[in-house]
């Protein structure tokens, strides 16, 4: 097995395969997906994670989710909502050590109950009652 790492499987655009690209990011499709059409926002520049995007980096980050949240919407009409995260260091369960934003396209009933959403990266804290 290759270690995504060495050399860094994000810092090599062609491999990654973009999907768009500006000067200091790209989208490309995830080659292991959650869900058909989950893409990958991807800074240019070689670094650890979130915490080290530079204002710039972090907009054209947001610009190209954007622009990939209107394309998946307009390939697939059964796309209802996303979720949209990353993970930050190992524990949190970051495999490229290259930040990157996972956009992950949802559809109605792809879930049993998708009530949590992200909170689901611990199991027991993604369903929870509303205090009244």
């Amino acid at each position: 097995m290759s270690d995504p790492n060495n050399p860094c499987l994000f810092c090599d655009i062609k491999k990654s395969k973009s999907a768009h690209e500006t000067e200091l990011a790209y989208a490309s499709y995830d080659s292991y997906p959650v869900s058909e059409l989950h893409c990958l926002v991807i800074p240019k520049r070689h670094i650890k994670d979130y915490f080290d995007l530079t204002k710039e980096e972090l907009l054209a980050c947001n610009n190209l989710i954007k622009i990939v949240k209107n394309e998946i919407i307009n390939k697939d009409k059964t796309v209802k909502g996303f979720n949209l995260g990353t993970n930050i260091g190992k524990v949190s369960g970051q495999s490229i050590h290259h930040c990157h934003f996972h956009l992950i396209p949802r559809r109605e009933g792809d879930v049993k109950n998708p009530q949590g959403g992200i909170r689901s990266v611990i199991p027991d804290k993604q369903h929870y009652k509303r205090k009244k």
